[in-house]
């Protein structure tokens, strides 16, 4: 079973193919959602050396960075690399 933990969002590393996919409204809808609701879902990433790669939750990221958050509840994943 996997477990939360805190990670720093200045520490996730989001790959530039990923970055593509982004939709501004998204994140903003995200963000009120967050606001009111709390993060739902934490975002996956997994270890590269000292810091962390974007698995899943690009948007769900986003939006908590443009909330001014700091950490991110997030799943430690194994997975491939792309």
């Amino acid at each position: 079973m996997l477990r939360v933990q805190k990670i720093a969002l200045d520490k996730i590393y989001v790959p530039t193919a990923r970055r593509k996919t982004l939709h501004p409204e998204t994140v903003r809808l995200l963000a009120e959602d967050i606001l009111e609701n709390g993060l739902k879902t934490p975002i996956q990433v997994r270890v590269d050396g000292a810091r962390f790669v974007l698995v899943e939750g690009l948007h769900r990221l986003e939006a908590l960075k443009w909330l001014g958050e700091q950490t991110a509840d997030a799943y430690l994943v194994q997975a491939k690399k792309h």
